[in-house]
């Protein structure tokens, strides 16, 4: 596999980019360890893995990779499934980058750009949904939920709030929201709550749940052989995840190439998001993909080739082996407030926005997918939303023309 050469006179500038960008991956990375069930520490080593080695094989140079709201709902969601197994998960998240890989070398990536918009927008929007309502109970100290329902179920316990937990979530949103733009230019605003709400939580608000501890060391490998019964379901998960992996990652790709005005190498970008991923899974990371976030920071910062994802990855590494004391008094509802402010970010605000413009058929499915997405599965909403897109589309092209 040929490697893009780096090019060594843009260290500094890379440098700059992948420190900031790992600024802004550290609570989220954090925020979506915790939120997938499977810990902390798990986030980070899903953006480690991900991040390194996505950059390094990856076809789009400045894009960073990490653990991602959609692809930690699934996660979450396979956690769930069997029975809060650890060892399934990471099997099937490794499981899901050798299929990635595999879809690579099959230039599977260019069938992406033919799923309609109105199926991605409804996905995305369904997925911000999810991540508000999971993360609602935490932000005011009730704990968290394992689906929508049963979040919706605990919120009518409203008023058994933890109002310290209210408080700081409501300071850290406030920051997340307001903070003036002079200053998110040298600080991310994640990174300021981050330090803000753990701070003051610290001092004067010590009374609400916090993240705990975090193991500490060198990641090793985990060995797992499913049982035969297992296997089909971790298939399909697994399919699910690598499937999901690659529209993330590309989708962001895009946007990268927009702010660049790059091209970037679709199959290439999906080889590289797999071998991440397969290291990430045996590792005991979570999945990952492109993090449009951190990849516009990485990109606004400086971040000139793929050495910048590189050494975002290092600088997280370099905080899990000798800060990792420091993250374990941070309290949920800060992470909470984080995810959140990501959730809203995923929905697709445009549609909402111009839906008077957009045309019934793009409508009807983007409210499918989202009501699908929500309640029912995110397979099923993919694969139903792009049959009733298609099959509708057609049923009123006979119309028109009759």
């Amino acid at each position: 596999m040929n490697i893009q050469k780096i090019n060594f006179l843009l260290l500094k500038q890379d440098i700059f980019g992948g420190i900031t960008a790992a600024v802004v991956a550290l609570p989220l990375g954090l925020a979506f360890g915790v939120s997938s069930g499977l810990g902390a520490l798990t986030g980070l080593y899903g953006a480690i893995f991900v991040g390194f080695f996505a950059s390094l094989f990856g076809g789009t140079p400045k894009q960073i990779s990490g653990p991602t709201g959609p692809m930690t709902v699934v996660v979450a969601l396979i956690f769930i499934e069997f029975n809060f197994r650890p060892e399934i998960v990471f099997f099937c998240i490794s499981l899901a980058g050798l299929f990635q890989i595999i879809f690579g070398i099959s230039k599977l990536g260019n069938f992406v750009k033919k799923i309609p918009h109105a199926v991605v927008s409804g996905f995305m929007t369904g997925i911000g949904v999810i991540i508000i309502s999971l993360q609602l109970p935490v932000l005011i100290g009730l704990g968290n939920s394992s689906s929508v329902i049963l979040s919706l179920i605990k919120l009518n316990n409203f008023f058994n709030f933890n109002s310290q937990a209210v408080i700081v979530s409501f300071f850290c949103l406030l920051c997340l929201f307001f903070v003036p733009y002079k200053i998110s230019k040298i600080i991310p605003v994640p990174i300021i709550v981050l330090i803000l709400g753990t701070t003051l939580s610290f001092l004067f608000f010590n009374q609400q749940d916090i993240i705990e501890t975090i193991p500490k060391g060198i990641p090793k490998i985990i060995f797992f052989f499913p049982e035969i019964q297992e296997v089909p379901k971790i298939l399909f998960y697994a399919i699910l995840l690598a499937l999901l992996g690659i529209i993330d990652s590309l989708l962001t790709s895009i946007i990268a190439d927009q702010i660049t005005k790059d091209q970037h190498r679709p199959n290439k970008e999906t080889i590289g998001q797999g071998i991440g991923n397969l290291l990430s899974g045996l590792f005991g990371g979570l999945a990952g993909a492109g993090a449009t976030m951190r990849t516009v920071v990485n990109i606004k910062a400086g971040g000139q080739t793929k050495l910048s994802g590189m050494i975002h990855a290092f600088v997280l590494l370099l905080i899990v082996l000798f800060l990792s004391p420091i993250a374990e008094i941070i309290p949920l509802s800060v992470l909470a407030s984080i995810l959140i402010k990501v959730g809203i970010d995923i929905i697709d605000w445009d549609f909402f926005k111009n839906c008077h413009k957009k045309s019934l058929l793009n409508i009807l499915t983007t409210v499918l997918v989202i009501f699908l997405t929500v309640f029912v599965n995110l397979v099923i909403a993919v694969l139903v939303g792009v049959l009733f897109y298609f099959f509708l589309n057609f049923i009123l092209k006979i119309i028109h023309s009759s």
